[in-house]
C-alpha cells in the first residue's frame, strides 16, 4: 500500500483558478496526491496516481501512433476496472472526444453508435470483442485490447503499447472542448448522443464535493458502469479531484461477489440505484420480522418498528464494512418504505436526481440532510425551477440552467433545440414540486403521465409506488390498455413459493390459485388508497424480470 497523508480541505480553494478540464484537473491531482492509490480490482495491489500518470500518457503514445486527433471519437466498450479510466483519460487528456458505451448494448446498438459517432477506433475488452463482429465503417481503423493495450487490429501494423513511451504532442484542451459523448439507453426507446464538455463535468463533480466532502483518504467500490455519467462523474472524476481510490469488482455485483468485497474494501462511499436496497430490504431485511409472530406483530407499531429498524442498521452498517459514511442512491425513485427504513435505521443513504444531459447531478443532499421523498434541494451553481405549475398542486416540468447542461444532442440540432431554449433552460421532462425549504420532489416522468377519460392527469409512479410495498411484490409497472389502467406485477415468487410450500407440494392448481388471490389483493387494497381516476381495471403477473436501463429502470416503452 502507498503510504499517503489526509490533505488540509483548504487545499480546495486553489482549485478555483484551475482550469476546468481533466488533464488540468488530473495534473493538480497528481502534483498532490499522486502517491496515493488511484483504483484497483477488489483483491489487488492498488496503483497510485504517479503510475496512472505513466500510462495515460503511454496510451496516449499509443494514440497518436494510430493518427489519432484532437476531435477524433475513441469509443469504449467494457467492463469496469481499472484500466477503463486510463483509456478514458488518454482519449480526452489528448482533446479527443471519448464515446463511452454500455456493455449491455446489443451487438446492433454499438454498431449504429460507433457509426452515429464517426469513431475512429475503439478500446474494447476480450470478452466484449464478439460483439463487434462483422463491424466496419469509413474511418473506424483500430481496436485496442482495454486489458493489455494490445492493438487487436489498426492500419497501422507496426503500432504497439510501450509502457515507457510518451506522447509527442502537447495539448491545449479547453473548458468548452468536447469530452464526450454519451448515448442513453433511456426509457423512451431510441439512444441520443448527449454532448458533454469537460466543464460540464468537471464542475459538477466538484459541485458533488460541495454535498459530500471527499478526501484522499476515502476509498470508492463501484458497482454501477462507468459508461453511465452517473458512475462517470461521480464515480471516476469525483474521487479522481480529491484524490480518493476506487476499488472494482471482477464479477458481476452479487451477494456471493458483493459481501466479501464490501468486508475488504471497507468502503467509505458507495454510488448505487434504488434497486439494489430495495431487494436487500425485501428479501433480506423484511423477512427477518416475519419469521416468528410475535416479531411480526410488533413490527406494525411505529415504537417497535424503530427499535428493530434501528437494530437491523447497525448490522447492515457492518455488512457494509462499518466505515460506509455516504450511500448515495440515484437513477430512479426509491421505494418510500425502504426510504422509512433507512433514516430509522440511521444509514447514511443520499438522494440525488440528475439526468445524462446535466452531467448528471442538478439536486441533492448529504446523508445529515437527507429530506424523506425528497431529492434536495438545487446543487450549489444550478437555477432549477418549476415551469408552467399547476395552480393547484404546485407540479410541472422541472427546467434546469448551469455550467453542467449540455452541449446538445451529437448531430441532432432539431432534438436539440427541443429541449434546449434559447436563453440556456434544459427541460427535464421531469414533473416536480418545490417545498417551503426549495427542497425538489420528483413526482414522475411527464412522457409517464397518462391522461385519464375525463382529462385528469394519472401519474403511475405514484400508483406503482403503492404496489411495490405491498408483500411478494418486487416491481410493477402501470399501463393503459383501452382507456383502463393495467398493473404489470412482478414477484418474489422465491419468497411466494417458500411460504406456500405446501400448496405447491399438494396441487399445482391451489398454488396458481393463491398467486391469482394475490394479483386480486393487489387490486383490492391499491384501489382503496388512490382517487376514482386512478383506480386498477386489472393486475396482471409479470412472469420474468422486467427488461432495464443502466440503472435499472423499467423500460416502459417495450411494454406500453
Amino acid at each position: 500500500m502507498h503510504l499517503c497523508v489526509s490533505v488540509d480541505k483548504k487545499t480546495y480553494m486553489e482549485e478555483s483558478t484551475i482550469r476546468l478540464t481533466f488533464p488540468a484537473m488530473f495534473s493538480e491531482t497528481v502534483r498532490r496526491f499522486g502517491n496515493c492509490n488511484a483504483n484497483s480490482f477488489v483483491g489487488e495491489k492498488p496503483r497510485s496516481y504517479n503510475e496512472t500518470a505513466g500510462e495515460i500518457n503511454a496510451l496516449i503514445s499509443l494514440l497518436e501512433k494510430l493518427e489519432v486527433r484532437p476531435g477524433d471519437k475513441v469509443a469504449i466498450l467494457s467492463h469496469n476496472m481499472p484500466a477503463w479510466s486510463a483509456a478514458y483519460f488518454s482519449i480526452t487528456f489528448m482533446g479527443a472526444v471519448a464515446v463511452p458505451i454500455l456493455p449491455d448494448f446489443s451487438p446492433h446498438e454499438i454498431a449504429n453508435i460507433l457509426s452515429h459517432s464517426e469513431a475512429r477506433g475503439i478500446y474494447v475488452s476480450s470478452a466484449l470483442f464478439q460483439k463487434l463482429e462483422g463491424f466496419s465503417a469509413p474511418g473506424f481503423s483500430f481496436a485496442i485490447n482495454i486489458e493489455n493495450y494490445s492493438v487487436i487490429f489498426s492500419d497501422n501494423s507496426s503500432c504497439s503499447y510501450d509502457p515507457d513511451s510518451r506522447p509527442e504532442n502537447v495539448y491545449d484542451v479547453k473548458e468548452e472542448d468536447l469530452a464526450s459523448i454519451i448515448y442513453t439507453s433511456g426509457t423512451t426507446g431510441r439512444s441520443k448522443g448527449v454532448m458533454l464538455t469537460h466543464r460540464n463535468i468537471v464542475f459538477n463533480a466538484l459541485k458533488g464535493r460541495v454535498i459530500q466532502p471527499i478526501t484522499n483518504t476515502d476509498r470508492f467500490l463501484s458497482v454501477l458502469p462507468l459508461s453511465h455519467t452517473y458512475e462517470n462523474t461521480l464515480g471516476l472524476i469525483l474521487p479522481m479531484l480529491s484524490g480518493a481510490c476506487v476499488y472494482y469488482l471482477k464479477k458481476p455485483a452479487t451477494p456471493a461477489v458483493l459481501l466479501p468485497a464490501l468486508s475488504e474494501v471497507r468502503p467509505t462511499m458507495m454510488l448505487t440505484v434504488p434497486l439494489i436496497m430495495e431487494k436487500i430490504y425485501f428479501n433480506k431485511i423484511l423477512p427477518s420480522f416475519r419469521e416468528k409472530p410475535v416479531v411480526r406483530s410488533l413490527y406494525r407499531i411505529p415504537f417497535f418498528r424503530k427499535k428493530f429498524n434501528a437494530i437491523a442498521g447497525r448490522k447492515l452498517k457492518q455488512t457494509f464494512g462499518g466505515e460506509l459514511k455516504f450511500y448515495g442512491i440515484g437513477g430512479a425513485k426509491l421505494n418510500n418504505t425502504v426510504e422509512r427504513f433507512l433514516i430509522e435505521a440511521r444509514f447514511p443513504y443520499a438522494i440525488g436526481y440528475g439526468l445524462t444531459e446535466t452531467s448528471p447531478l442538478l439536486a441533492g443532499a448529504s446523508p445529515a440532510r437527507s429530506v424523506f421523498d425528497s431529492t434536495g434541494p438545487a446543487i450549489e451553481g444550478i437555477e432549477l425551477k418549476i415551469n408552467d405549475p399547476d395552480i393547484k398542486t404546485g407540479q410541472g416540468e422541472i427546467w434546469a440552467k448551469g455550467p453542467n447542461v449540455m452541449k446538445g444532442y451529437y448531430k441532432e440540432p432539431e432534438l436539440t433545440s427541443e429541449v434546449l431554449t434559447p436563453d440556456g433552460w434544459f427541460k427535464t421532462g421531469d414533473l416536480g414540486v418545490f417545498d417551503k425549504n426549495n427542497n425538489l420532489y420528483i413526482k414522475g416522468r411527464l412522457k409517464n403521465m397518462i391522461l385519464g377519460a375525463s382529462g385528469e392527469n394519472i401519474y403511475p409512479e405514484e400508483i406503482e409506488s403503492l404496489i411495490n410495498n405491498i408483500r411478494f411484490v418486487v416491481e410493477s409497472l402501470v399501463i393503459q390498455q383501452k382507456g383502463k389502467l393495467v398493473a404489470l406485477v412482478h414477484l418474489n415468487l422465491e419468497e411466494f413459493e417458500k411460504k406456500y410450500q405446501n400448496l405447491k407440494q399438494d396441487m399445482s392448481r391451489q398454488f396458481e390459485l393463491k398467486k391469482a388471490e394475490i394479483l386480486s389483493e393487489i387490486k383490492d387494497r391499491v384501489n382503496s388508497q388512490v382517487n376514482k381516476f386512478s383506480q386498477l381495471n386489472k393486475v396482471v403477473l409479470q412472469p420474468v424480470p422486467f427488461q432495464k436501463t443502466a440503472t435499472l429502470k423499467i423500460k416502459r416503452y417495450l411494454y406500453t
